[in-house]
């Protein structure tokens, strides 16, 4: 893919966030056959399949007691399109997840920039551990528009001159806020999304209460679909013992 002439870049706005799955080895199978070797050996999947609630149980069982290793044998790589702040909080995950994010000192980066809409709650309210957000005003809304979309413009057009006098791009990049969009591929199995999901997300099965940040929040919302159907039994295990990972 070729950078976009400088003279038809113009800055565009999204409130959205794009999760693909690009490719996995992920379902409920490699979980029984992952926990059944250190019992039964080495089964092929027929033997495996062939009784389907037992196989539900035992799934169940290692989620509730926290048997956590069996649902690490899968994969699954996602293309994630999203806000550099929401990176930022994503990468604090490290265990059991593999990273590559497109490159500001290799590529012009594109004008593409988050403004959040009408949904998104503004005001916060409430002490860290208690908060909770609020509806903003029309006028916060406003507000909130207006100065993104003026500060991005600002932004975009300093590391623009400074590209056409010659400055490396991984010094300009400098000027550019976290609102930017980027993009990268995360790979990561059942168990290390499980924890992911139990922190980036908000759920009424929760045994422990999270606070995730909206737009990270509305990544792990995605993920958690395809995931949900690549891997149906565990999944169901995960949310009927708290959404807690094993």
């Amino acid at each position: 893919m070729t950078d976009t002439p400088a003279d038809d870049l113009k800055p565009s706005f999204r409130s959205d966030v794009t999760v693909e799955l690009v490719k996995h080895s992920a379902s409920d199978s490699d979980v029984l056959w992952a926990a059944r070797v250190s019992t039964a050996g080495e089964q092929s999947l027929e033997e495996l399949n062939k009784d389907p609630e037992r196989s539900k149980g035992l799934i169940n069982y290692l989620m509730r007691d926290r048997h956590g290793s069996p649902f690490e044998h899968n994969s699954m790589t996602f293309f994630i399109s999203a806000p550099i702040f929401v990176f930022r909080e994503f990468m604090r995950h490290r265990v059991g997840w593999s990273y590559n994010e497109e490159s500001g000192r290799y590529r012009e980066l594109q004008p593409v920039f988050y403004v959040p809409d009408e949904s998104r709650k503004l005001v916060q309210e409430g002490r860290p551990g208690k908060y909770v957000f609020v509806e903003g005003t029309q006028a916060q809304q406003e507000l909130v528009g207006g100065v993104m979309e003026d500060s991005y413009v600002r932004a975009y057009e300093a590391y623009q001159e400074m590209l056409a006098a010659g400055v490396a791009r991984e010094v300009a990049r400098s000027v550019l806020p976290v609102g930017l969009y980027s993009s990268m591929y995360a790979t990561c199995n059942a168990r290390s999304l499980m924890h992911f999901l139990g922190l980036r997300t908000q759920h009424e099965l929760a045994k422990v209460p999270s606070f995730p940040q909206r737009e990270i929040e509305m990544v792990g919302e995605k993920m958690e679909a395809e995931w949900a159907r690549l891997m149906p039994l565990t999944y169901a295990a995960f949310n009927a013992n708290g959404r807690v990972a094993p």
